[in-house]
């Protein structure tokens, strides 16, 4: 947010380097339509040429153009940024949307199906279950696990998830009373008001809009004083039409508002009317709900600029303010604050900051945990600090294996059983498969380019036409372990049997400085070596293959294998390495292993390994 080039959108690159998304991915999720979640959609699609199926709620996909066509107008014809999706872009973007109920089941193919459950937070959003299989993944999206004045309580079954991922937008906060926080906000504005100052409350569009609308409807009801003398706005337009649609899916919302909606519509307004520009300059005390809620663009900072040198007047920030935004400024206490390149205000407005954000809080969170049981939980969508927290209490208490792994960063969460005593702890090599196209894209590139020192077309078609047969395998504080299958079998998602006997120690004695050569004492092992050394500098320039002449005693450890394999995408070398150790018989067993960041590098080596390994 607040990014003006091409840091707006999400960096695709990480599904693939060449554009190929539609073989990398089965479907796209979106969650709820917050432009943080949905905002960069437009731009997949119809720039960067993602073909395949999009699910998200009925609710959702009536929304999403909304705030998407809002955003285009900010950004090209306020803001005139260029490269940036056009409104017909939205609407191709849209037909490519599959709906999908809460509790629907929907097979996306024959291995992956989904399942959406109720998220409360706003109108439409949705957790999703993935399953493949009987492995399964469930993500949030944003959520809330207490109830509001119009939606309700996310929930999930206790469905046992491999992993859960879950956002930590509050990771360490725990909110007292709802209602205690209701009579907070309610007494500000009465206070402000009455002095004769103007309140500014800036939301976003949907969801907190419609909760402080309601509130500050049944206060206006009840008091003399406020009641038809001091007039209640919500910014026109967005939030208009937004009321349109929690109409349309009043089903959507909580258990009161449906059973009193043939009676009122809690909607319907008496007390709060449409925003028009030339109200900002008129005297005496209002109210005003605009939208964006973080002040960095909209209606609400153009409210905040004409205010702000008032100390009569009072903005209330009911949410969360994203690090750089104006609304983050004026929570940090700041007395000057540059709008833009043209503009810089003095703030001397009362600040108030109340939470009336429809995220769960840490002990939400925990409960959602508790509520679906899951095997692993991973952590996102929050601050690196808070979630660290979050993640030792978690694991602490609730003994449940916790991630927190920074933006583009790979983890492991499979396996973890003793494979001595079960041969469950395998997992197809179709984890893997999303590096082993990129290998496929790679020689598409350099076929397409025509570069001189490309590969030939019969190693190309070799690779090209090879399956990604290799299992893995994670154990405790141990490398994965690429296993390739048995002789004849070609199901790659077979369950084999094999147990860490087979990678004990397959070197023997330590070397000296000039024996290299000797650390590999079979033939097989020279083969293999001899053709992915050449297969790697075939088809990675930039890679490096180094042999440890004086490896220290084989513990597992990256440092004490006896391969290391170096690459970026520029030839230069960084300091992220894939390791590679074979027993003296390989086709019994080869681990590889890598570092954080190289992920990438390691999938290639594992597509070569299937290849030279017979």
């Amino acid at each position: 947010m607040g990014y003006s080039d091409h840091r707006r959108f999400p960096d695709f690159t990480y599904i693939s380097r060449s554009g190929a998304y539609d073989t990398n991915i089965d479907c796209v999720i979106i969650s709820h339509f917050h432009l943080d979640h949905c905002g960069a959609l437009p731009h997949f699609t119809e720039i960067c040429g993602y073909s395949g199926p999009i699910y998200m709620t009925y609710p959702t996909k009536a929304i999403c153009p909304i705030l998407l066509e809002d955003m285009r107008k900010v950004a090209v014809e306020r803001k005139g940024e260029t490269n940036f999706f056009t409104s017909d872009d939205i609407r191709n973007c849209m037909k490519k949307v599959i709906p999908i109920d809460l509790h629907q089941t929907v097979k996306v193919d024959e291995e992956l199906e989904i399942k959406a459950y109720y998220a409360g937070h706003v109108l439409g959003a949705a957790m999703f279950q993935v399953k493949v299989g009987n492995k399964s993944v469930v993500y949030t999206g944003d959520y809330n696990m207490t109830p509001d004045r119009h939606l309700g309580a996310a929930w999930i079954d206790r469905c046992r998830p491999d992993l859960l991922i879950t956002e930590t937008t509050y990771a360490t906060t725990v909110r007292g009373s709802k209602r205690a926080r209701e009579r907070d906000f309610l007494k500000k504005v009465h206070d402000c008001v009455r002095d004769g100052g103007k309140v500014l409350i800036p939301v976003f569009a949907l969801g907190r809009a419609q909760e402080l609308c309601i509130l500050l409807e049944a206060y206006w009801e009840r008091m003399d004083d406020l009641r038809g003398k001091v007039p209640v706005y919500f910014s026109a337009g967005l939030t208009e039409r937004a009321i349109a649609y929690y109409k349309l899916f009043i089903n959507w919302t909580n258990e009161k508002i449906r059973t009193t909606f043939v009676d009122r519509n809690m909607f319907d307004f008496k007390y709060i009317d449409t925003f028009q520009t030339h109200f900002v300059d008129e005297p005496g005390p209002m109210v005003v709900f605009a939208s964006p809620g973080m002040l960095h663009a909209g209606t609400s900072l153009q409210v905040f600029k004409k205010w702000c040198h008032d100390p009569k007047n009072m903005v209330i920030l009911p949410g969360y303010c994203v690090a750089g935004t104006v609304g983050a400024k004026v929570l940090a206490g700041e007395k000057q604050i540059q709008i833009d390149a043209h503009t810089r205000v003095n703030v001397n407005l009362q600040v108030k900051n109340l939470s009336f954000s429809a995220h769960a809080d840490a002990k939400g969170i925990m409960q959602l945990i508790k509520m679906c049981e899951p095997k692993n939980v991973m952590l996102v969508h929050g601050e690196k600090s808070k979630m660290k927290v979050l993640k030792r209490r978690l694991e602490s208490e609730m003994g449940v294996r916790t991630f927190d792994p920074a933006n583009g960063e790979a983890i492991w969460c499979g396996g973890g059983q003793d494979m001595e005593k079960t041969t469950d702890g395998l997992v197809s090599g179709q984890v893997l498969r999303t590096s082993w196209n990129t290998v496929r894209e790679s020689l598409l590139r350099w076929n397409e380019s025509g570069e001189p020192h490309g590969p030939s077309k019969a190693s190309r078609e070799a690779i090209g036409n090879s399956p990604f047969v290799g299992t893995v395998l994670q154990m405790p504080a141990q490398p994965l372990h690429i296993l390739p299958p048995p002789k004849g079998l070609s199901d790659a998602s077979h369950r084999l049997s094999y147990t860490l006997k087979k990678y004990v120690n397959p070197f023997g004695d330590m070397l000296g400085d000039d024996n290299s050569e000797d650390i590999f004492r079979s033939a097989s092992q020279n083969r293999i070596l001899s053709q992915l050394s050449a297969t790697l500098k075939e088809y990675l320039p930039g890679a490096q293959v180094r042999y440890l002449a004086r490896p220290s005693k084989p513990t597992g450890a990256f440092e004490s294998d006896v391969i290391l394999v170096h690459m970026d995408d520029d030839g230069s070398i960084l300091d992220r390495h894939v390791s590679l150790r074979m027993a003296a018989e390989p086709q019994s067993a080869i681990l590889v292993g890598w570092c954080d960041g190289a992920d990438d590098v390691a999938g290639r080596v594992v597509a070569v390994l299937n290849c030279v390994v017979k």
